[in-house]
């Protein structure tokens, strides 16, 4: 059995919860929170501990599912915690994806663990797509369309600023750029021509909500880029309207063979209507990968680049060919 700990319980944590379960080759052994343990309650009944005491439990686990936000918590959390454990984060911040990588490397090739990150579905299985994508049709462009849906990294983004009470930022593709890629039109695209963003933010008593909208509209490798609208609603139309976490996408490869007599479109696209309960799928097979890497002392930092496909399954080697080949 892989024993795994959860780092940080909001939505994604809850989603590894889950995903564990589904799991039968891995087992929770708790969950770490900066709040009060005595009032946190898991979904499945599992322990409580406080992140002031992690060090007290590396024996414990074989990998840490870090399950915090990629604006402040992982550039923090995942260089820390990869001295202590094998780990897994999400860290969705394309642009700061080499610096991240850079620091984990040094924290978990240092201790002897090892660490992916950027897991998930974009980074992590629409990475993959657009590297098989390039492999098979190196004459060609890609595209990548994401929503609409619900963006967690974008939505704590703007918690994140001060007079902020909550919010959700759903992300939305325009539908005729959509629509020309598809049909291998191979158009030239700009950051916002692709998509719209949509933010709904809840602020908080008495908060400067021109100075809000400012901040989130002028916020780089966020909103900068996009045509964004803010919109603000109440508590209970926050509750209301946008409880739920859905969210999907595609990755496009539009190229061509023989010189470009022939032209081909590839696609890989996702429906989720979950998208914390998705992601968390994702890292629950990629911490059972990290385990298998580091019991073949491959250490230091990876992604799913680095990973080898059957080190993600619970399959032997006979049943995936058998099943799935």
């Amino acid at each position: 059995m892989i024993r795994i700990g959860i780092y940080g319980y909001g939505n994604l944590g809850r989603g590894v919860e889950l995903a564990i379960q589904q799991n039968p080759d891995t087992e929770l052994f708790g969950v770490f929170t900066r709040r009060d343990p005595a009032t946190v309650k898991t979904l499945t009944g599992a322990p409580v501990y406080s992140v002031q005491h992690v060090t007290d439990y590396t024996a414990d686990m074989d990998v840490m599912i870090i399950c915090g936000g990629s604006a402040s918590d992982l550039p923090v959390m995942t260089p820390m915690l990869a001295k202590l454990f094998n780990v897994v984060d999400s860290f969705d911040t394309h642009a700061r994806v080499p610096e991240h990588f850079a620091n984990v490397d040094i924290a978990a090739f240092r201790s002897g663990h090892t660490a992916i990150i950027s897991a998930g579905w974009d980074p992590g299985l629409f990475s993959l797509a657009r590297l098989y994508m390039n492999t098979v049709l190196p004459d060609g462009k890609d595209y990548t369309f994401w929503g609409r849906g619900v963006s967690q990294g974008h939505s704590d983004a703007i918690r994140r600023i001060p007079g902020v009470k909550d919010a959700r930022q759903y992300t939305v593709p325009v539908e005729a750029a959509l629509e020309s890629v598809r049909k291998g039109e191979n158009p030239e695209l700009t950051t916002r021509q692709k998509h719209t963003r949509e933010c709904y933010v809840v602020a908080e008593e008495g908060a400067d909500k021109a100075l809000i909208e400012k901040l989130i509209k002028e916020m780089p490798n966020y909103f900068a880029d996009y045509d964004t609208t803010v919109t603000f609603i109440t508590e209970e139309e926050m509750k209301r309207d946008h409880s739920e976490l859905p969210h999907g996408g595609q990755v496009i490869r539009c190229g061509s063979t023989a010189d470009g007599k022939h032209k081909h479109v590839m696609e890989f696209s996702l429906k989720l209507d979950s998208n914390p309960e998705f992601t968390a799928s994702v890292l629950v097979a990629c911490a059972r990968a990290v385990v298998r890497m580091n019991s073949r002392q491959v250490y230091g930092c990876k992604t799913l680049f680095d990973v080898p496909p059957a080190d993600l399954s619970s399959m032997d080697p006979e049943e995936m060919r058998k099943t799935l080949l």
